[in-house]
């Protein structure tokens, strides 16, 4: 019998391994055993007095697939949180981003109105009336709009600074040379062009309910349907832009030109033309938000528009004065609306150019 290792009455089973195999996976470790929820007692406990062989074990602390979790692992998630709090928080109130918003205060404006020395001048159409004054070799329309080469500046790109000059044409163009806009027929193409709380001001000085916001004319130039009408769609324009960089996140671009109106009085087609001439210095401020947006921020708009007497509310629309008519209201110096460097009159001036066309017969 030595060396064997078999029980003389062979494997269990009558196979090798058989009987013990299928418990052959299954391994006691010391934690497995300290883990059980039941523990027998000791030789020398079970001779004491116990109705059972085995006793309960106090429950362990609250644990995750068996194992408890750990107060390192507590702080550390305690510590993620708390950070993560702080991200959102200062993502919510970041001084940066709230500084690239402009301030949208109503623009500073001034219109100053241009009252004629005599009858208003007039013609059977307004070719003969440019070719005879000072507007004879501007462009037409948007096309006479030009736009300087932009250029970078210190914190702004050429494409954000060609962006700015855009912006700024784009509302040259809808609130003085627009059909619709300047018969009062439509607002859109220049309130679209402002930010929510300049539009918010715009819709006020329309409604002219509150002097806070000024007169609709500090935006755009308009004209009473019931008084005149447009003879010719395309305005004539001269003028130009200039831009810079004030601050570090906000860059300027001012816009000074010249519109020329040819206008005859509303349902009389057969009435002499007339030219009625609006000088705009308009200026604009544009910080990131607003190139990423595409709105302008409208800081000053200052007018001169004649002829025009001088009695005349220009708040609501422009009054001109037509073809034979005359101001009631005496002026005070002459003013040329043509000359884009020349001074300005306080309130009212007179409508003072050297070679416009003489009066029409009537």
């Amino acid at each position: 019998m030595a060396g064997r290792t078999d029980p003389p009455e062979g494997t269990p089973g009558g196979a090798p391994g058989a009987g013990d195999e299928e418990y052959q996976s299954t391994v006691f470790d010391e934690s497995f055993v300290r883990a059980a929820r039941l523990q027998e007692y000791s030789a020398r406990q079970r001779l004491e007095d116990h109705t059972t062989a085995v006793r309960t074990r106090a429950p362990e602390a609250y644990s995750t697939a068996g194992r408890t979790v750990p107060k390192q692992g507590i702080a550390l998630a305690l510590i993620i949180l708390m950070a993560f709090a702080a991200a959102i928080y200062l993502g919510a109130n970041n001084p940066y981003d709230a500084a690239r918003e402009l301030p949208a205060d109503p623009p500073a404006a001034v219109t100053v109105a241009l009252a004629p020395e005599g009858e208003v001048p007039g013609a059977a159409d307004a070719a003969a009336l440019y070719a005879d004054g000072p507007a004879e070799d501007y462009g037409a329309g948007a096309g006479g709009v030009d736009l300087p080469d932009p250029r970078a500046t210190a914190h702004f790109s050429r494409e954000q600074v060609l962006t700015a000059l855009t912006l700024a044409k784009e509302y040259v163009v809808a609130s003085a040379l627009t059909p619709g806009v300047l018969a009062g027929t439509t607002t859109v193409p220049v309130r679209e062009l402002l930010g929510a709380e300049q539009q918010r001001q715009f819709d006020g000085a329309l409604n002219g309910q509150d002097a806070r916001w000024g007169g609709i004319t500090d935006w755009l130039v308009r004209f009473d349907e019931a008084e005149a009408e447009l003879v010719d769609q395309q305005v004539r324009v001269e003028g130009d832009f200039s831009f810079s960089e004030i601050t570090d996140d906000v860059l300027q671009v001012e816009g000074h030109h010249v519109s020329v109106y040819a206008l005859r009085p509303a349902g009389a087609p057969a009435a002499p033309v007339a030219l009625f001439t609006v000088q705009r210095q308009l200026r604009f401020q544009f910080g990131e938000e607003e190139l990423r947006d595409r709105n302008v921020v409208l800081r000053q708009a200052d007018t001169l528009a004649g002829p025009m007497d001088c009695a005349a509310d220009p708040s609501a629309v422009f009054h001109p004065l037509l073809a034979g008519e005359s101001a009631t209201q005496p002026a005070s110096e002459g003013v040329d609306p043509y000359a884009l460097d020349g001074e300005r009159a306080a309130l009212c001036g007179t409508f003072a150019v050297s070679d416009l066309p003489s009066p029409a017969a009537h």
